[in-house]
């Protein structure tokens, strides 16, 4: 192992992630560790789909969506790959400003009927 690379342990702590999840990722393709005996390792490439699977992730794309995703750059290089990553981000923009506004009308209609109890208890309060 160089400097450069991180075992399956120091790859969990780094991203905070379970073993499992970290096996499950390899074992959907979506990682591709160097591997010595059973010990795994991985380089900069890896840290870094690493990287771009958790913020996927955190933007909401499926697994699979990150997968194909990192597919294309392998198969059609960068320029494929980021008009495609525009056209994710559009809809997911578009889907997670749909989510706020559906969250925003709960949180409204919650707060008026929270408010309407709250009232309720000042009106039927027996004087003291």
């Amino acid at each position: 192992m160089t400097e450069q690379t991180l075992s399956f342990k120091e790859m969990c702590a780094r991203f905070d992630v379970t073993p499992r999840t970290l096996r499950y990722y390899e074992y959907i393709e979506l990682l591709n560790p160097g591997k010595e005996g059973r010990a795994r390792f991985y380089g900069p490439r890896e840290v870094a789909r690493m990287t771009l699977i958790l913020r996927g992730r955190r933007f909401g794309f499926s697994l699979e969506e990150v997968r194909q995703w990192l597919l294309l750059y392998d198969q059609k290089g960068t320029q494929a790959q980021y008009r495609v990553w525009v056209e994710l981000a559009d809809r997911q923009l578009a889907e997670l400003d749909r989510q706020r506004r559906d969250l925003d009308a709960t949180i409204a209609d919650l707060r008026q009927l929270r408010d309407a109890s709250a009232a309720t208890l000042t009106e039927d309060s027996p004087p003291a």
